[in-house]
């Protein structure tokens, strides 16, 4: 539906010369024009007016000089750098561009006819006056000589077709009427002709095998004029035909025109008609399109003024931004203008909604850029008048027009107006922009300028030009013919097939077949050339692939669709989700939920939006939702699409920049406050009316109510209300008939089980007989027996309790087949027996959980003592189980027994708990030695030293565990320092390869190698390192996981790709392990016993260990430890606490504040504090 728009003319009269042209080339490289005479030949630059070079074709004899030689022929062949032109005579004739020389190449006796060269310019073809095809290399050497007429195919042929060895390939069938003209579409493989039929004159395309493929009229009588020739532009999209009439006029003149037609949907549309009239001077005498530029014409007349044209496409559509805008369109198709009203419907190509007939062809068209007056068109016709109409009702009226003129310096290609700003914006030949002041009372131009005051000109000129508004400035968008789109002079985006603006949006199709849609108002330029360039996310509304080829041919103002044409003419309507999405955040902001609801059903976009929009509003608006909805399907659909998936953050994300709609009720699901919000309002208004939505709001619920809607079903019996059946159809519907039964059935509700029963596929024998047993069990038995069949033991518990003591033994093997011993303990008195048969099977339940002091707990309260005393004595929970032997209580030897047992038996001592051991065995076994070997074995040298009585215990217990306990820590301490020095020794081999390999691809590779921060000694250490921070928030559990995952990547195994972490976290939990050794007590023990050697070892052991890590703290963790304010060791430090803390305190740690330090020379532990 696109249109040929004139963009420019250039006349060029500066060119004279003896006689008239002839023939006319256009040079592909340079763009000047070659005219031949019959005089001379010359090359015409247009666009400065001067002849660039010229040969007389008279004085080198090729023509004679009375000036009646004949040229049938000119080519321009760049390859060569020469023009190849033919004479009647006979003469093939190269004018070389560079030296203005002429050279002939053949000469053939009989003259020649024609001359044509074939595309890529490989081939020439010569016709004879014998009637013979010379078919020539470009070197003008023959390939094959053919006679025109050929008797093989029969006598009556008109058309035939050779190919390139010079052999006949086809002859048409016999066409009555075909005239002489010929050209072969340059992409395809039609050839145009004409036919005179006898009614009418056409032009018909046939096919390289002869045959007719197509054809359509020319708009003139059958013998008012003949064609003179066809030409074919180069991309194949216009097909030029030149006409003269048959017969002069009254003032004896004959009439020129040329007219341009394109095709589309297998229409033929007649898009330009140029009218040279009468006069023999004004009328062209040679015709070329550009082989360059597809939609250039050039044009020689006979007093070799040369003329220009430069078309564009374009589409005309109303610029309305409102509903009262039509989205018209408007097609020109010779003397009628085919408008089509896209807000109405999609009428395809080429029929119509409204067909305007003129009095002569329609050459431009537009639409009026005033509010409320868009749909107002104008037409420029051939004989240059101007028609303006207006529509009234379903048909179009012609009206009068002002006029006034403007002087611009330039020559204008477009003009464009915004009809909400007044602005008019010009466009000159070479992209420069200027503004048009037309409101004012001199109306006049001036530059175009941006709000900093610069000039805004487009880099080229642009084929398609409209102005918007962009992040609050205006700006005129242009298209040029390569597919670039500009903004003034920033260019916005390539490949870019078609581009409309539509209220405030931005609408392109590209050649990678998408179609985007951009919000202009919330962009700047530079956000719109971000745009542009992303491929988009998964859920990005302003992208959407459309098939390939599509181009825009309007939107339909204030609503969503876009409308399409395909490159075979058809149409496609589609709602870009970008315009639907603004639509409809538009409509629900002022609350029209209807026209929201009714977009949203036809063009499937979840309802959800509806309360996710602006859930506040929403709920806030309920009452009018629902009065305007008005439909109970409506209501009921809206529920039943209801999910707790919020759409703005999933399928619809909000555009950027738009305030996040908070949900009104935290804590709550969205579905179950809609549901509930909806289902009081349409009680409130009119519950009878809206029954079967009521229903929809109960089932729809995260956890269904299907109790509820089946009473409410089961109540219903108010007049003018649906009926029972009716509304248990509706259930039905929504949910599953057995799940309903069974719902039904929990209403304990006998008549209602029965409705919904008959509704059901179930065989009355099924289901009968067991509600008669029901209906003959004691009210409470009876819900036990059915909630018990539906699985609903907590309710059937809470009825079997109710039915007296019988039932008891019952109860409890319900309870202990549901573990539902917390609920049932609460449904009996504390003193009642049940509670304590029910308590007593609840600890034996615990026990078997491996909870013993629970249940101990459990019993002790129930006053079952002895259960107690052994579920404590299981526990180790020492303390309960001394308490409640005292409570019994026990006999002071069986006391003494239960204490041993708890201390040795029970693993407290297994469990390290040696303090707590010795004193079950001092206090209630009234052992003191026992006590004294358990504080012993534990290394609890104080309290020990507090129960030693006698020399005997110490001489053979005491001294000899103070000697082992020495020992154990020495090994300990010289075997960590033994491991530690090696892991460092390591480590600094692991280091220095490291280094060497870095330097070594240093000198390879450059300064610059980005591989050599691999080898780096800062990105092993930080990037790779496992330790966090000391403060770190993340639980102990977690934390514990994490850490043992990391330690199975670490290997210390020479060569391993980790050895370097793995050294670094080996020496890390040495220096961990040293800093946490208490060796403070024993060594206060080994002074008192005057053990001053081992003590002095000991100390000396510590004291070295401790050194030998802080010195090598430096070397371990050299640079980029975190700061901390952890201490440097201590009990609770870490290898990470330590490593983070070195460098900010850089003193001597505290490391020897952990115990005391034995001073030789005092023979005196010095404790720090």
């Amino acid at each position: 539906m696109r249109n040929l728009k004139l963009l420019k003319s250039l006349r060029s009269s500066e060119l004279r010369g003896p006689g008239s042209p002839q023939f006319l080339s256009v040079r592909a490289d340079t763009g000047s024009l070659l005219v031949v005479s019959q005089y001379a030949v010359t090359e015409y630059d247009p666009r400065t007016g001067q002849a660039v070079s010229e040969a007389s074709l008279t004085a080198e004899g090729f023509l004679p000089e009375d000036g009646g030689g004949v040229v049938v022929g000119l080519q321009d062949l760049a390859e060569l750098e020469s023009a190849c032109l033919a004479t009647a005579g006979g003469d093939v004739v190269l004018f070389n561009l560079n030296t203005c020389q002429l050279e002939c190449v053949g000469s053939v006796d009989s003259g020649l006819t024609s001359m044509s060269w074939s595309p890529d310019e490989e081939l020439v073809i010569l016709t004879t006056g014998q009637e013979t095809i010379i078919m020539m290399t470009k070197e003008f050497e023959p390939i094959t000589e053919v006679g025109i007429h050929q008797d093989d195919f029969g006598e009556a042929r008109k058309v035939r077709v050779w190919n390139r060895e010079g052999v006949l390939q086809a002859t048409s069938e016999p066409v009555d009427g075909l005239e002489e003209p010929l050209s072969w579409k340059p992409s395809g493989s039609l050839i145009a002709s004409t036919r005179r039929h006898p009614n009418k004159h056409s032009v018909v395309f046939l096919e390289k095998n002869g045959l007719l493929h197509g054809d359509f009229t020319l708009p003139l009588g059958k013998d008012q004029a003949k064609v003179k020739e066809l030409l074919w532009n180069s991309d194949s999209t216009v097909l030029a035909v030149w006409l003269e009439d048959m017969t002069a006029g009254e003032d004896g003149w004959v009439n020129t025109y040329i007219q341009l037609w394109t095709v589309g949907n297998h229409h033929w549309y007649l898009k330009q008609s140029l009218d040279f009239g009468g006069d023999r001077q004004a009328a062209p005498v040679c015709v070329c399109w550009d082989p360059e530029r597809p939609l250039r014409l050039h044009l020689a007349r006979r007093d070799w003024t040369c003329i220009t044209h430069d078309w564009g496409w374009t589409t005309e559509r109303s610029p309305g931004q409102d509903a009262a805008d039509n989205a018209n369109v408007a097609v020109i198709d010779g003397d009628k203008i085919l408008v089509t009203t896209f807000r109405q419907g999609v009428v395809p190509p080429p029929m119509c909604s409204f067909e305007l007939q003129l009095k002569s062809p329609v050459n431009q068209v537009t639409f009026l850029c005033r509010p409320q007056g868009t749909n107002q068109l104008a037409a420029f016709t051939a004989d240059g008048r101007i028609s303006v109409y207006r529509q009234s009702g379903t048909c179009f009226l012609c009206c009068s027009c002002l006029r006034s003129e403007i002087e611009v310096d330039g020559v204008v290609v477009s003009v464009v107006h915004c009809s909400q700003t007044g602005t008019v914006a010009l466009q000159l030949e070479d992209g420069q922009i200027r503004r048009v002041l037309w409101d004012c009372p001199d109306p006049s131009v001036e530059v175009w300028r941006d709000s900093t005051g610069c000039n805004i000109n487009f880099p080229v000129p642009c084929v398609q030009t409209s102005l918007c508004s962009v992040g609050g400035e205006e700006y005129l968008l242009g298209l040029t013919d390569r597919s670039h789109l500009y903004a003034g002079d920033t260019e916005l985006a390539s490949s870019v097939s078609s581009f409309a603006v539509c209220n405030d949006f931005l609408l392109i199709t590209t050649h990678s077949h998408t179609c985007r849609c951009l919000q202009l108002s919330a962009l700047s330029v530079k956000g719109l050339q971000a745009a542009l360039a992303s491929d988009g996310g998964q859920n990005d509304e302003t992208q959407r692939r459309v098939e390939r080829g599509s181009r825009i041919v309007t939107a339909v103002p204030g609503d969503t669709r876009v409308i399409l044409q395909m490159p075979r003419g058809n149409l496609e309507t589609v709602n870009h989700r970008a315009l639907l999405l603004a639509q409809l955040r538009k409509w629900l902001d002022s609350l029209k939920f209807r026209e929201a609801f009714e977009c949203m059903r036809k063009l499937r976009i979840n309802l959800n939006l509806i309360y996710d929009h602006n859930p506040k509003v929403f709920l806030e608006n309920i009452e009018t939702f629902i009065t305007q909805m008005n439909s109970i399907d409506h209501i009921n659909l809206f529920l039943t699409e209801l999910k707790e998936e919020d759409t703005t953050c999933s399928m619809y994300p909000r555009p950027e920049g738009s305030p996040i709609q908070l949900q009104p009720v935290s804590g709550q699901k969205k579905v179950d406050v809609v549901c509930d919000a909806l289902r009081s309002t349409m009680e409130t208004m009119d519950p009878n009316k809206f029954c079967l939505s009521i229903l929809t709001a109960h089932v729809k619920k995260t956890e269904p109510e299907l109790e509820v809607a089946l009473q409410k079903v089961h109540e219903l019996r108010a007049p003018g209300a649906v009926s029972a059946e009716e509304a248990l159809k509706f259930l039905l519907f929504l949910v599953n008939v057995n799940d309903l039964y069974e719902h039904s059935l929990g209403t304990y509700d006998f008549d209602l089980v029965l409705m919904v029963a008959e509704k059901s596929q179930k065989d009355p024998k099924e289901y009968l007989p067991f509600l008669n047993m029901l209906k003959s069990l004691e009210p409470n038995y009876q819900r036990f027996t059915i909630d018990k069949h539906l699985k609903r033991y907590r309710k059937a518990l809470l009825h079997l309790s109710k039915c007296g003591p019988e039932h008891f033994p019952e109860a409890l093997r319900l309870v202990r087949e549901q573990k539902l011993y917390s609920e049932a303990l609460r449904l009996f008195a504390a003193n009642d027996a049940q509670y304590k048969a029910l308590s007593c099977a609840y600890a034996e339940h615990l026990v078997e959980q491996q909870q013993a002091e629970q249940a101990g707990l459990l019993l002790w309260r129930c006053g079952e003592f002895v259960g107690a005393l052994q579920a404590f004595a299981g526990s180790s929970s020492w303390r309960n189980a001394i308490c409640v032997a005292q409570q019994i209580p026990l006999p002071p030897d069986q006391l003494a027994l239960l204490a041993r047992d708890l201390a040795g038996n029970q693993k407290l001592t297994e469990q390290r708990r040696y303090s707590e051991a010795a004193l079950l065995l001092d206090q209630y076994a009234k052992d003191c030695e026992e006590a004294i070997l358990a504080l012993i074995t534990g290394a609890v040298w104080e309290e020990a030293l507090r129960l030693v009585s006698e020399q005997d215990i110490t001489e053979t217990n005491l001294k000899p565990a103070l000697f082992d306990a020495v020992s154990s820590h020495t090994v300990f301490l010289e075997a960590q320092v033994a491991t530690f020095a090696r892991h460092r020794a390591r480590l600094a081999v692991v280091r220095e390869q490291k280094e060497k390999a870095r330097l070594d691809m240093l000198d390879e590779d450059g300064p610059d190698c980005p591989d050599a921060e691999l080898y780096s000694e800062a990105s092993s250490v930080m990037t790779g390192s496992k330790y966090s921070h000391s403060n770190s928030r993340i639980s102990s559990r977690s934390s514990k996981n994490r850490r043992k995952a990391e330690r199975k990547k670490l290997s210390l195994k020479e060569g391993s790709p980790m050895e370097e972490r793995a050294l670094m976290y080996a020496l890390g939990e040495i220096v961990t392990t040293v800093d946490k050794m208490r060796v403070h007590n024993l060594l206060k023990a080994l002074v008192l016993f005057q053990l001053d050697r081992q003590a002095e070892k000991l100390q000396q052991t510590f004291e070295e260990a401790l050194q030998t890590t802080e010195a090598a703290l430096p070397e371990v963790w050299p640079d980029g430890i975190q700061n901390n304010n952890a201490p440097l060791t201590g009990p609770n430090s870490t290898a990470n606490s330590i490593t983070a803390s070195f460098q900010q305190q850089q003193q001597k740690p505290a490391a020897s504040q952990q115990g005391p330090v034995f001073n030789h020379h005092l023979k005196a532990p010095v404790c720090n504090v």
